[in-house]
């Protein structure tokens, strides 16, 4: 919500066309767009002002190399990351739709606490809700070309504490046997 009123800024390695009576700009070449805490990168953009002021952004990924977006959340120390082959941003309702090969992930630090994959995702930022559909395509990771979702315990809580142990413990080399009342913090 803090990045909402932030100034739009636009970099590229590229020329760029400005036209200030459509109130409309197109970057190509290594696009970096910061508005507050958040970021998007992609080979080409094209951003477009509102009447009423607020800025939409298409934002145009490379075969090899797909457009990105990552913002800070309000309140905590989280980050909603994504990539697909185009974004579109709209600043009015605060969405970001991941179009094409989609991925988002929601970041604590540097560890994937959630993952949705599909055709299209979309994120509403100020609802906080993700929405997917229409299957990734079909590789070899996902055959089916299903949408898939990966959610992991909330922070804080004993679900989380006893997902943490767990990995620690396998990371080491050990899968530990837990029992329901070891999340619970019984003893035995």
């Amino acid at each position: 919500k803090a990045d909402r009123y932030k100034p739009l800024n636009v970099e590229a390695d590229l020329p760029g066309k400005i036209d200030l009576l459509n109130q409309f700009v197109v970057f190509n070449g290594n696009v970096v767009v910061t508005k507050g805490t958040m970021v998007i990168r992609a080979a080409r953009i094209e951003v477009h002002e509102t009447a009423d002021g607020y800025h939409t952004a298409v934002a145009i990924g490379t075969p090899t190399k797909p457009a990105t977006f990552r913002q800070k959340r309000d309140g905590v120390d989280e980050y909603i990351a994504g990539e697909a082959d185009r974004l579109e941003y709209d600043g009015k309702t605060e969405t970001v739709r991941f179009v094409g090969g989609a991925s988002v992930k929601r970041l604590r630090g540097a560890t994937v606490a959630d993952e949705i994959t599909g055709n299209l995702v979309t994120y509403d930022g100020v609802t906080e809700v993700f929405s997917v559909s229409g299957g990734a395509p079909v590789t070899a990771s996902n055959p089916g070309g299903r949408v898939r979702a990966v959610l992991m315990p909330r922070e804080g809580t004993p679900a989380a504490a006893a997902a943490s142990a767990a990995s620690a413990a396998s990371a080491a080399g050990s899968a530990p046997v837990l029992r329901p009342s070891d999340a619970l913090g019984e003893k035995r």
